[in-house]
């Protein structure tokens, strides 16, 4: 065999091929996953503490949005509350109430 030819280079195509072809018959025939996930370049582990952390995040976001969407509708209540005409109307007639009184202290005053 010449190690410089054309043969070789086929023979390590081949091995590289059946190598890959066996590796996927394995796997499947284990009920594995076709590839196995990438590191990640911190080092983070996948798998069961992933899972809880990802579970976590999901709790505190759903009660996130539930405690936003509550102070949402707050809002818009004390918006309504503000916006209408009695309220309005309420604490002129409350000035008008704490304006005799206000008067009668600035004439004992004087």
């Amino acid at each position: 065999m010449n190690w410089g030819g054309p043969e070789f280079v086929i023979a390590i195509i081949a091995i590289a091929t059946l190598g890959g072809i066996l590796k996927t018959w394995v796997r499947a025939s284990h009920g594995l996953p076709e590839h196995e996930p990438k590191p990640h370049r911190r080092g983070r582990r996948h798998g069961l503490a992933d899972t809880e952390e990802v579970e976590r995040l999901k709790a505190e976001n759903a009660r996130l949005t539930d405690r936003l969407e509550a102070s949402e509708d707050r809002l818009a209540v004390l918006e309504r509350i503000v916006t209408d005409k009695s309220y309005s109307l309420a604490s002129e007639i409350e000035a008008l109430r704490e304006e005799p009184a206000r008067l009668e202290s600035k004439r004992n005053v004087q």
